[in-house]
């Protein structure tokens, strides 16, 4: 089963792509509205080992449509998926949205 995953941040470094899929995926951009991006202090050591960055954007849900976050949409497989849920620390959760091309994908959003 294919999922469309939307990445805004350190899913799109070609380093974390290898390190949790194995490969370099391929994507589209696009837009989700309704979100504005905050920062997260990362403190996990493997995710801190594949990103190299102590920071990473985390989207937050406002609700007004004016907020937008610009990212890509990547086709991955079931497998996938679970993989990035293993890379993604307990303060994202998955959730579905709609984005601006109309497509239907997962995105990592703010647990808050």
């Amino acid at each position: 089963m294919k999922h469309m995953l939307f990445s805004y941040g350190t899913l799109q470094l070609e380093k974390v792509q290898l390190e949790s899929f194995g490969r370099i995926l391929k994507g589209t951009k696009d837009l989700l509205r309704g979100y504005r991006l905050g920062e997260l202090e990362i403190i996990d050591k493997e995710v801190l080992a594949k990103s190299e960055q102590t920071f990473h954007p985390i989207a937050i849900k406002t609700g007004n449509l004016e907020d937008c976050i610009k990212g890509l949409l990547f086709e991955i497989t079931e497998q996938e998926l679970h993989q990035a849920d293993d890379y993604e620390v307990d303060e994202y959760k998955r959730v579905r949205e709609i984005f601006e091309s109309g497509k239907q994908g997962w995105i990592y959003v703010s647990q808050k």
